[in-house]
Formats: C-alpha cells, sequence, structure tokens
C-alpha cells in the first residue's frame, strides 16, 4: 500500500483529479475558490489576449499566403487565356491578310487569259541567304506536271516575277528563283519599241540582292529606274512580267555592256507564289468549239 501511495502515476492521478474538482467547484456560483483565483485571471487575461492575438496574427497571415497563392494562380490562368486570345486574333488578321492577297491575285488570270494560273503555298527556302530554291505545295495531283523541256513561270501577288519551275512531284514543285545563277529569262526596257536584254542570277550581285542584265545593244541608252520585264521570247515566259528597275549600267566596255537589276519581289518575305501553266493550243481551241457550238444553238 505504501508502496502504491508513493508511486508516481498515483501522485499524477489524484493531482489531475484535484485539479478537476477544483475547476468544478470554481465554476459554481458564489464559490471561494472562484474569488482566489480571480487575482490569478487578472493576470492570466493579458497573457491569453497576447496568445489569442498571436494565434489571430498566425491565421491571417496563413489566410493571406493561400489568398495570395490562388490570386496568383488565378492571374496565371488570365495571363494564359489573354495570350491564347491574342494569337488568336494574329492568326486571324494573319488570315485575312493572307485571303486579300490572294483575291488580289485574281487580277494575274484576267491579265494572262491565255494561262493557267495554280496558287500555292511556299513550303521552305534554301539555306543560302537569298534563298535560291524555294518549294511549294503545288504539284502534279494539284494540275502542276512539269514535262520535259517545260518551264513554268512564277509570279508573287503582285504579279512580279519570282523564277521558274524546274521540278514537280505528286504535291510539291521545286522553284528556282530569279537570284539563282542558272536563271536566264529574255526580257527588254517597258516601253514602245523598248531595248531587249537577258536577266540572270550572278553570285556576286546576289549577295547584294541584284541580278545582271547582259546582252544589251550597244546603241542602246539604258538608264538606272528604267523598268524591266519579260519580253516573251523563246516562248517560256508570257511578256510583259514585272522583273525589276535598273540599278546602274556599266558602259566601260562599249562591247561588253552591263547593268545591274534591283527585282520587285523579296523572296525572303513570300507566303504565296502563282504558277503559270500555257493552255494548250487544242484545248484553246476545243473551248472555242464548244462556244461556237453553244451561240449557235441559241
Amino acid at each position: 500500500m505504501r508502496k502504491l501511495l508513493t508511486s508516481k502515476w498515483f501522485i499524477i492521478l489524484v493531482t489531475v483529479l484535484i485539479l478537476i474538482v477544483i475547476i468544478g467547484v470554481g465554476f459554481i456560483p458564489g464559490s471561494p475558490i472562484r474569488q482566489m483565483v480571480k487575482p490569478v485571471s487578472g493576470i492570466a487575461s493579458p497573457v491569453q489576449a497576447f496568445v489569442k492575438n498571436i494565434g489571430d496574427m498566425v491565421g491571417d497571415a496563413r489566410s493571406a499566403l493561400f489568398d495570395g497563392m490562388a490570386i496568383r494562380k488565378e492571374n496565371e490562368d488570365l495571363k494564359e487565356q489573354i495570350a491564347q486570345l491574342q494569337y488568336a486574333l494574329t492568326q486571324s488578321e494573319e488570315a485575312a491578310i493572307r485571303y486579300e492577297e490572294l483575291k488580289e491575285a485574281l487580277h494575274i488570270k484576267d491579265t494572262f487569259s491565255s494561262y493557267d494560273v495554280y496558287g500555292a503555298a511556299i513550303l521552305s527556302r534554301d539555306a543560302d541567304e537569298w534563298f535560291s530554291v524555294i518549294r511549294a505545295d503545288a504539284g502534279a495531283r494539284d494540275g502542276v506536271d512539269l514535262a520535259s523541256g517545260d518551264a513554268y513561270a512564277v509570279v508573287d501577288v503582285e504579279m512580279s516575277l519570282v523564277g521558274r519551275v524546274i521540278e514537280t512531284d505528286d504535291s510539291n514543285s521545286k522553284i528556282l528563283t530569279l537570284m539563282h545563277e542558272s536563271f536566264r529569262v529574255s526580257c527588254k526596257v517597258n516601253e514602245v519599241n523598248g531595248a531587249y536584254v537577258t536577266c540572270s542570277g550572278d553570285a556576286g550581285l546576289k549577295k547584294k540582292g541584284l541580278c545582271l542584265l547582259t546582252d544589251i545593244d550597244p546603241d542602246v541608252v539604258l538608264e538606272a529606274g528604267d523598268v524591266i520585264v519579260t519580253s516573251g521570247e523563246g516562248g517560256l515566259f508570257p511578256e510583259g512580267i514585272p522583273v525589276g528597275t535598273v540599278e546602274s549600267v556599266d558602259y566601260s566596255d562599249p562591247l561588253n555592256i552591263t547593268a545591274t537589276l534591283k527585282p520587285y519581289t523579296d523572296v525572303s518575305q513570300l507566303k504565296d507564289v502563282f504558277i503559270m501553266i500555257p493552255i494548250q493550243a487544242d484545248a484553246a481551241v476545243d473551248d472555242s468549239t464548244e462556244a461556237t457550238s453553244e451561240e449557235a444553238a441559241q
């Protein structure tokens, strides 16, 4: 028994029971214990208030932290939505601009009525600085099928010369631009009885964004600013396609007068091109016969 009374757990249990009794009695109105602990309560109240304030501050800080995280997440979501809307708007504007360009290009068909005109988007450009070769998304299945010995003129939306088709497959066309060293086309000054010249690509001039004009008649006075168009000679290119303007003329050798030309088209900025294929004579005759038959029937 004595050992039980001196046990640590027994003492703790008795102490807890005494405290419970004191607290219970303290809640009884008029209890002497309540009067005895009143001074202690006065001292403890500020401590309790301080602890409560600290708790409130910690709670407020915690709420502010989580509220801030939620607001930040909401802002990020809104920014993402705004970016998506801006992207969609940009795409719509680009699509509208491209539509207007393609619509403008209809005058190519009106100007060159003896040619079928096929629109194509640029797929890729060669890695060299001036994009001497480009690839477009029109091929044999679209009506662009290059036969041996043929050459189809390629123009931009402004009807300026871009180059010529040199290869086609089922879905693509490979285009040699007028800046390439292998490119040559017969041209003339765009005026009545304008002088004939040859426009070709040149390795040295290409770095300056220029082409070379040769085969200039010594009796011809060529000046900077003269407009050069295709001559139609040779039958590979239709007559009258704008090529560019004369940049400078070199008369130092009367037997080999040369000039430089600034092309109208900027290959690096092209998005769409138009391939011009001559309408076959027999097809034209068939169309004409069909039209005559229809008129007679009417």
